[in-house]
């Protein structure tokens, strides 16, 4: 079961700026379009930085900020900081290419939105530029894209569960286990055959999109918690002997497939109905169409 990918979300009419375009004109275009931020690119279509809502209130503080005055000695080492000696550059400047925050944090078209969410949240941002293989803007993804998969109806959420969880991959029949769901949350109620299924089914079950979390009530018929490997494959009815399928082989394969597998005779049984080779090859050609036995 594979997770859904950014490149199915995102939105791919992207308000950009560029390294030179005014202060003022990156404030309109947010306005503008009621978005919080938007990538800075070059004219290649890559993107060099980002410019948020919080870069630009970085420079409107700064501006606003009272001059003169008593300054501490610990205001004064806080100035003296690599941080805040870059940020007051930045609030100084009159350009996209000056207040963006840089270089940019991106994902590619294959990203999923599991990963993009995970990355968002470990890095503390609001939106990702989505990049082609060529790290060319092909479109955005922010944190509004990504809840609206929990929009999804709870009814689509319980029947991608049944068949994709417990069909396609446990192979159970629909009736052993039942999904309910409500507001997102799935419960799952039934028997299983082996206990090791149970985390298979919850944790795939957790993976399926708009799903909030997981409730388990599912039971075992069979505790295999103590098996070793090797037991696990037996009971799953795997041999460490191949048996290839038939369809797979060439014509000439089959046949000698089929011909091993053919019982056969006892030479004993033969030989006891006092018949020879050379006479059962001539019965053979006596029978054959078309052929009479000579004398």
């Amino acid at each position: 079961m594979k997770a859904t990918r950014v490149d199915t979300v995102m939105v791919r009419d992207v308000v950009t700026a560029e390294h030179g375009t005014p202060f003022k004109e990156v404030v309109r275009r947010l306005d503008q379009h009621l978005i919080s931020g938007l990538p800075v690119i070059d004219s290649d279509r890559k993107v060099i930085g980002v410019v948020s809502e919080t870069d630009l209130l970085l420079r409107q503080a700064a501006s606003s900020a009272p001059a003169g005055g008593r300054v501490s000695w610990a205001e004064r080492l806080r100035e003296l900081s690599r941080r805040v000696r870059r940020n007051a550059v930045r609030a100084r400047a009159g350009t996209a290419g000056g207040v963006m925050s840089a270089p940019a944090v991106t994902v590619g078209t294959h990203t999923t939105v599991p990963e993009a969410a995970r990355l968002m949240a470990e890095r503390g941002i609001e939106r990702l530029p989505v990049v082609d293989e060529k790290d060319r803007l092909v479109g955005i993804v922010t944190r509004r894209e990504l809840l609206q998969m929990f929009l999804r109806p709870d009814d689509e959420i319980r029947r991608t569960v049944e068949q994709q969880v417990f069909v396609d991959t446990l192979w159970l029949a629909p009736h052993l286990v039942e999904a309910s769901v409500r507001n997102g949350v799935v419960t799952l109620t039934g028997q299983l055959e082996r206990r090791s299924d149970i985390p298979v089914a919850v944790g795939m079950s957790g993976r399926v999109d708009g799903v909030v979390a997981v409730v388990d009530r599912l039971s075992y018929r069979l505790d295999d918690s103590h098996l070793r490997s090797a037991d696990h494959a037996a009971l799953h009815g795997i041999t460490d002997l191949p048996c290839p399928r038939s369809s797979a082989l060439p014509r000439w394969g089959r046949r000698a497939l089929i011909g091993a597998l053919r019982p056969v005779a006892p030479a004993g049984r033969r030989a006891q109905s006092g018949i020879s080779g050379a006479a059962m090859a001539d019965r053979r050609r006596a029978r054959a169409p078309g052929r009479t036995r000579s004398a």
